[in-house]
């Protein structure tokens, strides 16, 4: 199987490492060609203009099940013209009471070639198995709804 890596690099900031006097700012580098400065969120004291893990969680969902949803309409014939996504990482308590992302909600848009159309079952159906198929989306179990618009 494929092994798909990034790298990471952090740097203390010159404070005390002590709880709260440190940053959490980082750099991640996706290949040679993206860097993407990462914080912790913002309820945490990361910086609001980085991204973080949590968002990155919810954009790694979102682009598996758009890249598995439109391998599956292709090859069900589906003239797909446009996809969008408004991805939210939901942060609380799991049921052993630690702090994690509990649910993940995903709110697809599909346009489709003029004249051609699908019923909204239909389309649930397909967002359901793209669903099902993402590696993503097994990776996280049942935490992800997916609320189509």
């Amino acid at each position: 199987m494929s092994a798909l890596a990034i790298d990471l690099h952090w740097q203390r900031n010159g404070r005390e490492f002590q709880p709260g006097q440190y940053s959490a700012a980082h750099r991640v580098s996706y290949g040679t060609r993206f860097d993407i400065d990462v914080d912790a969120a913002p309820d945490w004291g990361g910086d609001p203009t980085n991204t973080n893990p949590e968002q990155a969680l919810a954009s790694a969902l979102s682009s598996c099940h758009m890249m598995t949803f439109l391998a599956l309409a292709a090859k069900a014939g589906w003239p797909v013209a446009g996809y969008s996504d408004h991805a939210v990482a939901h942060l609380g308590k799991n049921p052993r009471g630690q702090m994690s992302v509990t649910r993940i909600d995903l709110h697809p848009v599909v346009r489709f070639d003029p004249g051609f159309a699908v019923t909204d079952e239909a389309l649930a159906q397909m967002q359901d198995r793209a669903h099902r198929y993402c590696f993503i989306a097994n990776t996280l179990a049942d935490s992800v709804e997916i609320n189509i618009l």
